[in-house]
């Protein structure tokens, strides 16, 4: 799993690609906290999150929202971030049935798409991060290329 920070006009912008939705999730997830500052230390103690949404879109786009959400409200910075992300009609089999599922995904299904994360809250006293205003559905891009996941997401700053 990889992500690029790409310059963004006056924004940044999140580009990932892995081998499964969930590693995708994480891996962008972890473009937001690089996007954040530069270094992360090893402190802080870890939270979770869950997060429902009637599509992938919608769920990365509320999963990123709640953690920009927990950064303010915690005063921690979300890092090392885990997530397992379920889809519509899916069984306990994980990502290859998100896979599977997503062909047939009804988009009235409010509970059709989650995800059950995990983050390392770092105190933001530890670092020199820049603030991150809100991610935005602006050029939003998940979807499977060949055998990967890939995202592209703007986050305002």
């Amino acid at each position: 799993m990889t992500f690029e920070l790409r310059d963004h006009t006056a924004d940044v912008a999140v580009e990932a690609t892995a081998p499964t939705l969930s590693a995708l999730f994480e891996s962008v997830a972890d473009g937001l906290t690089a996007a954040s500052c530069e270094s992360v230390p090893e402190t802080g103690d870890r939270f979770s999150l869950s997060v429902r949404a009637e599509s992938r879109e919608a769920l990365l786009f509320d999963y990123l929202d709640q953690l920009i959400y927990e950064r303010d409200v915690r005063l921690v910075l979300p890092a090392a971030n885990q997530c397992t992300v379920s889809g519509p009609a899916e069984s306990s089999a994980g990502d290859e049935a998100a896979t599977a599922a997503d062909d047939g995904a009804s988009p009235d299904d409010a509970d059709a798409w989650t995800v059950d994360a995990t983050a390392r809250g770092v105190p933001l006293t530890d670092v020199a991060a820049r603030e991150i205003k809100a991610v935005t559905y602006s050029e939003m891009t998940i979807d499977r290329r060949g055998d990967e996941w890939y995202a592209y997401v703007v986050f305002d700053v």
